[in-house]
């Protein structure tokens, strides 16, 4: 059986940690921030990780390449 291929879209928007978690960054913070307001943005700052079946399946895509 061949070798599976690292997806390169999803592997340039997650990364997983050390202990196995997968990160993302949260969709909507890039632009229109102006009427948005400042807790929302702040919330949309940082990063969440992806859990439950979405989480195993990109830990799949992404296991050659990391």
């Amino acid at each position: 059986m061949p070798k599976l291929k690292t997806r390169k879209s999803i592997s340039k928007r997650m990364k997983i940690t050390k202990n196995g978690k997968v990160m993302r960054r949260k969709p909507g913070a890039r632009h229109y921030k102006v009427h948005k307001s400042g807790a929302r943005v702040r919330k949309l700052g940082g990063v969440d990780i992806v859990r439950g079946k979405l989480a195993k399946t990109m830990k799949v895509l992404m296991a050659p390449g990391q």
